[in-house]
């Protein structure tokens, strides 16, 4: 194997991890945007390419072109994707292409009122960012069929862990409780998205699926159980009429949903491994202390 990271950030490195886990021997490529990532990279055994996302990367033809695996971790801009628009040539070539993985979001969907929905649900996004993700999706399929690869494509929760979560947002004082009734949110820890994306690979599936906590929760509830496992006390609560927020803040308040994962648990034959947010919680502070 020979797995290529377009865009190795969060996601992508503990889905690295899971595939140096799960086979013998895996070659692992990434992109990424600096040079001082790129060293990162190098010491922890990944083969590193600049790429911005705006020109070829210099490096990357090669790699590509000898690529078994290829993961996509970089969000379209107005343009399309920036893996197709400037490397589509190179991926024609990759004679030992065997799977592709595209990861995606939740927010393709847009809104429904809390209620529960599944990869049938029709897609609805309320803001250009959903628009560039469900056009994205469909270059894959559609480049994936031609091809005759299978493709899995990955429609991510809110993604959490160990260095990115509750904790640290309330240890650096920037917690808000902010409160919209009947508000809840999918979550996602980042080493089920590692795992799931490892045990895709091997079996080389295909398809579209929601990787989403088996439990949708208010914010404000996870933020007043992340306060009390550290022995603080929450923020208060405000009101979401008179909480600040960015536009995009405020564009993850106007979705609400409950999004199944029961479609990749079934095509996998797996359980998360931390179904809800507060195993994950759990988790996280025990590798902090």
């Amino acid at each position: 194997m020979r797995a290529l990271f377009f865009g190795y950030g969060f996601s992508s490195a503990a889905a690295a991890h899971a595939l140096r886990i799960g086979a013998q021997t895996v070659r692992i490529d990434g992109t990424v945007r600096s040079l001082e990532k790129a060293e990162r990279l190098k010491a922890d055994g990944i083969t590193p390419h600049l790429f911005d996302g705006t020109q070829p990367g210099p490096t990357l033809g090669p790699a590509l072109r000898q690529s078994s695996h290829v993961i996509f971790s970089i969000a379209p801009g107005d343009k399309g994707d920036p893996a197709l628009l400037h490397h589509r040539a190179d991926l024609d070539a990759a004679e030992n292409l065997a799977w592709l993985c595209y990861y995606s979001t939740v927010g393709v969907y847009g809104d429904f009122g809390g209620a529960w929905i599944d990869e049938s649900a029709p897609l609805v996004p309320r803001n250009e960012r959903s628009d560039r993700r469900v056009a994205a999706e469909q270059a894959w399929r559609d480049y994936a069929a031609e091809r005759g690869v299978p493709l899995t494509i990955l429609r991510l929760a809110g993604i959490y862990g160990p260095g990115r979560s509750t904790f640290d947002k309330l240890e650096e004082g920037k917690s808000r409780r902010i409160v919209k009734p009947g508000q809840v949110f999918n979550r996602i820890h980042v080493d089920d998205i590692g795992r799931v994306t490892a045990l895709a690979a091997a079996a080389g599936l295909n398809g579209t699926f929601n990787l989403s906590d088996d439990e949708p929760a208010p914010p404000q509830d996870v933020i007043a159980y992340a306060a009390d496992m550290l022995g603080m006390t929450p923020p208060p609560e405000v009101a979401i009429e008179d909480a600040e927020m960015t536009p995009m803040q405020a564009s993850f308040y106007a979705d609400n949903k409950r999004c199944s994962n029961a479609a990749i648990k079934l095509a996998l034959g797996i359980e998360l491994l931390y179904p809800t947010y507060r195993q994950g919680l759990a988790q996280i502070l025990e590798t902090r202390s």
